[in-house]
């Protein structure tokens, strides 16, 4: 999955920014970016909101251009959009069936559905802590959401990251996530990191969190030259279980 936000939607990340300008890689454009996800994936689905964002996903697991025979099934990819959200979503819930009962879903609603709703109840239904969204999602997941009416990005992966997110910045600065690293790496050169696991970031907010400990600090530590990466973000302090409400009030310790 691809989802790329110029900076009128997202300001980038000022770590990444300077391990680009500290150690300058080649780099390609957004639209650039854009093109070869559509090239190198099988039956791409790409869709274009305004100048700001682009987004793309296939349901295939590999790549034309860059397979990646090893790659750990951790479930599906899958869109959606429902007034107004986009969802991408790769993964899979464990506890899909509950949360489709406590947000009112048809059993037929599949993941990226539960995502939606599970964003609306924090968008609509403040004061709602947005540690709460995905504090209460059990599995192996990464996803990006867009709010269209609000201009609002919401991004998060799971606890343990075995899918994988990575973000990054394209030569003409747009914001880039996907869960293909090699991709990224010649869109954004060293302007790229992980993202953390257990974290989520949403404009709204206005930074990066961990959902598990909302209350301790990110630390975005710049990398050695000679790695991939440009920054590891890691969550400072000791771990504490975040508590999450069901939609009736109800504490929940998961």
């Amino acid at each position: 999955m691809l989802g790329v936000f110029s900076s009128e939607i997202v300001t980038p990340p000022e770590v990444l920014v300077a391990a680009g300008n500290r150690s300058p890689s080649p780099r390609t454009t957004a639209l650039a970016l854009m093109n070869r996800y559509i090239k190198s994936n099988l039956s791409p689905v790409s869709i274009q909101i305004g100048d700001q964002v682009s987004l793309a996903y296939s349901r295939q697991n590999a790549s034309l251009l860059q397979p990646r025979p090893f790659e750990i099934d951790v479930g599906c990819r899958s869109f959606g959009v429902k007034d107004d959200i986009f969802c991408l979503f790769q993964g899979m819930l464990d506890n899909l069936g509950s949360l489709r009962q406590e947000y009112g879903l048809a059993k037929s609603s599949d993941e990226v559905m539960l995502v939606i709703e599970a964003y609306k109840a924090l968008r609509d239904r403040a004061p709602y802590p947005p540690s709460h969204v995905v504090g209460h999602l059990s599995g192996n997941f990464a996803f990006v959401v867009f709010d269209k009416s609000t201009s609002t990005l919401f991004v998060a992966s799971d606890q343990s990251g075995r899918v994988p997110l990575y973000w990054g910045i394209t030569a003409d600065g747009f914001v880039a996530f996907s869960d293909d690293a090699e991709m990224l790496k010649g869109a954004c050169g060293k302007s790229l990191a992980s993202f953390p696991q257990g974290c989520f970031f949403s404009t709204a907010v206005g930074e990066l969190r961990s959902y598990e400990n909302p209350k301790n600090k990110i630390t975005a530590i710049p990398a050695a030259d000679e790695e991939i990466w440009g920054a590891t973000f890691k969550v400072e302090g000791p771990v504490v279980l975040a508590a999450t409400v069901n939609q009736e009030g109800t504490p929940l310790l998961w």
